[in-house]
C-alpha cells in the first residue's frame, strides 16, 4: 500500500508483517538464542555486517516488532524497547553523553527523572542544569555550555500537567546544535507527535497508556532521523555559528568505535546511527531489555490505544470541570479547561485532548489530601498512573518523597498536589466516588 496509514490502523497492524503461513498474531519468541549453520554467519552478526538475531539482549523478533510499531506511530525511523521508562530516559541521554558532558532540562519532569538527571548522572560525570520551561528563550539559552549535549522536556509534565512549548524548546536546542529529547508518555502519539514540532528523539514509559492495563513495565526510545549528528543540525539546516563538528560534540556516533573494529555509526548506518549505537553499545554492555513476554503484552495494549486515549480524555474533562466548580477544591490543572494557563498551548499541540491525568489541590493542608484519598472506594491509591482503572496518588508523600520542599517547588509539585489518573470506567461512577470522599472530610 502507498497510502499513509492512520494512527488507528498503525496501532492494530504496524510492526508485525506475517508472511504466508505465519501466525496472524505477533508470536512470543521466548528464546535467548538463535541458531546458525556456520560460524561466519554468526561472526558477521557480531561485527554488525549483517542484520539478524543471535542473542535476545541485543535483538529479539517480538521486541523489534513492537518497537517498529511505536516508531511508526511516532513517525520515527527507528525505535528501541527498554525494560522501563526510566531506562529509556537514561539511554536516550547516555547514548550521546559521557563523563564531562552536560545537559539542560525542564524542571517540570517526573520526580524519578529529576533524580536521575540531577543525582545519578552526576555520579557518572554528567552534569545537568534545570530550567523553567516558562522562561524566555534567552534565559534558557543562558544555561547552555560548550559541553551541552541535549535539551530535555516532557510533553505533559508528571505530575504537574504543564504543557511543553515544543517548538520553542526545539528552536533553543537547534540554535545550540544539540537534539531535543521529549518524553511523550502522557499524550502518546495518538494526541501528540513531537517530531512534527521539531523534536529529535522521543521517549516513552510504555508502562502507562501504551500498555494501558498495568501488566508490564517497559520503555521506548524513538529516533526521528532528523538530527544530523555529523553537522549538529536538524534536517540539514545551517549549523549555528561557532558550533563544533559532530566529531567534537558527539564522538560516540561520529568517530570510530574501537569495540567494533573502528566502525563509525553515522557513516555505516546513516539515519539509523543513533538507535544502532544504543543497541550495539548500551544494550550490549548494560542490558535493560524487556522480556519478549512483556513486549507481547505491550502490543496487545497498543492495539486499543487509539480507542482508550479519547475515552480517558473525555472522562478526565468531565472530572476536571466538576472539580473546578466544587468550592472545596482550591485549584485544578488540566489543559482542557479554558481557564487553565496551559490551555492555549494545548490547543496548539494537543487539539484532540491531552490525557487522563489531572493535578488538583484541596482547601486545607496536606492531611486534607490524605483524608480525601483514604476515603475513596472505587478509585485506588497506587504507585502508578495512566491505565484503564482510575487511580490517585499524593506525589509529595509517594513518588516525589525523595525531594526536599525546595526541590518539590522547583519541580512544580506543591505539597497539596493530588494526581488523579482518570480511567475508562463510567464517568458517573468516578464522580460519585469523588463526591462521597469529599463529603467525608471534616470541613472547617
Amino acid at each position: 500500500m502507498t497510502k499513509k496509514l492512520s494512527p488507528a490502523t498503525l496501532c492494530v497492524q504496524a510492526g508485525w508483517k506475517p508472511r504466508n503461513g505465519e501466525p496472524r498474531v505477533l508470536p512470543i519468541y521466548q528464546s535467548t538464542t538463535f541458531k546458525y549453520d556456520n560460524t561466519e554467519e554468526m561472526a558477521d552478526l557480531f561485527d554488525l555486517k549483517k542484520e539478524g538475531y543471535f542473542y535476545t539482549r541485543l535483538q529479539n523478533p517480538t521486541n523489534d516488532a513492537v518497537a517498529s510499531k511505536i516508531a511508526a506511530l511516532e513517525g520515527g525511523v527507528g525505535a528501541v524497547l527498554t525494560s522501563s521508562g526510566q531506562a529509556a530516559n537514561f539511554y536516550a541521554v547516555f547514548n550521546i553523553c559521557e563523563a564531562g558532558d552536560h545537559i539542560v532540562t525542564s524542571n517540570e519532569i517526573y520526580g524519578g527523572t529529576y533524580n536521575l538527571f540531577g543525582v545519578t548522572l552526576k555520579k557518572l560525570g554528567i552534569e545537568c542544569t534545570f530550567v523553567s520551561q516558562e522562561a524566555s528563550e534567552e534565559e534558557i539559552s543562558a544555561a547552555f555550555r560548550p559541553n551541552t549535549k541535549a535539551l530535555f522536556g516532557e510533553t505533559i509534565s508528571n505530575p504537574g500537567c504543564q504543557i511543553l512549548d515544543i517548538e520553542k524548546f526545539a528552536r533553543i536546542a537547534h540554535k545550540h546544535g544539540v537534539p531535543l529529547i521529549v518524553d511523550n508518555t502522557f499524550p502518546t502519539p495518538i494526541n501528540c507527535r513531537p517530531f512534527e514540532w521539531g523534536a529529535d528523539i522521543v521517549t516513552h514509559s510504555t508502562t502507562k497508556y501504551m500498555d494501558g492495563h498495568a501488566t508490564q513495565v517497559g520503555g521506548c526510545v524513538v529516533d526521528s532521523g532528523n538530527f544530523d549528528w555529523d553537522t549538529c543540525t536538524h534536517k540539514g539546516a545551517p549549523a549555528p555559528d561557532g558550533c563544533p563538528s559532530g566529531e567534537e560534540r558527539f564522538p560516540g556516533l561520529c568517530t570510530p568505535d574501537e569495540s567494533y573494529h573502528g566502525l563509525t555509526y553515522t557513516k555505516k548506518f546513516g539515519a539509523l546511527a543513533y538507535t544502532t549505537k544504543l543497541v550495539a553499545q548500551l544494550m550490549r554492555d548494560l542490558g535493560s531489555i524487556p522480556s519478549p513476554q512483556n513486549s507481547f503484552l505491550l502490543n496487545l495494549g497498543l492495539e486499543t490505544l487509539h480507542l482508550r486515549v479519547p475515552q480517558h480524555c473525555k472522562n478526565a474533562q468531565r472530572v476536571a470541570e466538576f472539580l473546578l466548580q466544587d468550592e472545596r477544591v482550591a485549584w485544578v490543572h488540566y489543559s482542557g479547561l479554558p481557564s487553565d494557563p496551559n490551555h492555549q498551548l494545548a490547543q496548539k499541540y494537543l487539539p484532540n485532548g491531552s490525557c487522563g491525568v489531572i493535578a488538583f489541590g484541596l482547601k486545607g493542608d496536606r492531611q486534607t489530601a490524605v483524608r480525601f484519598m483514604d476515603s475513596l472506594q472505587l478509585i485506588a491509591i497506587v504507585t502508578h498512573v495512566a491505565d484503564a482503572r482510575t487511580c490517585v496518588l499524593h506525589p509529595a508523600s509517594h513518588t516525589h518523597r525523595q525531594l526536599s520542599d525546595e526541590q518539590l517547588r522547583e519541580a512544580g509539585v506543591a505539597p497539596d498536589l493530588i494526581r488523579l489518573s482518570v480511567g475508562i470506567e463510567d464517568s458517573d461512577d468516578i464522580l460519585a466516588d469523588i463526591r462521597q470522599a469529599l463529603d467525608k472530610i471534616g470541613w472547617y
